[in-house]
């Protein structure tokens, strides 16, 4: 069973930045698409970013030209650099393995995720 942990989140004002880490056991992020999604209270969660196994990037409207996912497949790590953070980036965040038919469907349970709060 694949595994996947979420940390570096944490409480930023606004404008400012914080990156967060996404580490896999095994093989996971050599050989897999990994995105980067967060919940809002009450709400479901949404999707933020995807990096390809061949680095193509991708991201949710509204963190284009604010967040960058890159990946370090020898340290089996996926990052999420967020810059020019807003009050409504405030959410948990979470990493997974998104099925290639459907990125919201996940191909791993969900872990714990990590609480970026900003403050205005």
């Amino acid at each position: 069973q694949g595994q996947l942990v979420e940390y570096g989140g944490g409480l930023v004002q606004a404008g400012g930045s914080l990156r967060l880490s996404c580490t896999a056991s095994g093989s996971i992020v050599s050989a897999n698409a990994i995105a980067w999604y967060r919940q809002f209270p009450g709400e479901q969660r949404e999707f933020v970013a995807r990096i390809s196994r061949e680095y193509s990037e991708s991201y949710a409207n509204s963190v284009i030209g604010r967040f960058t996912i890159s990946r370090d497949v020898a340290n089996k790590v996926v990052f999420l650099q967020m810059t020019s953070l807003k009050p409504e980036d405030t959410a948990v965040y979470y990493c997974n393995v998104p099925t290639s038919t459907d990125w919201m469907r996940p191909l791993y349970s969900w872990g714990q995720g990590t609480q970026v709060t900003v403050s205005s």
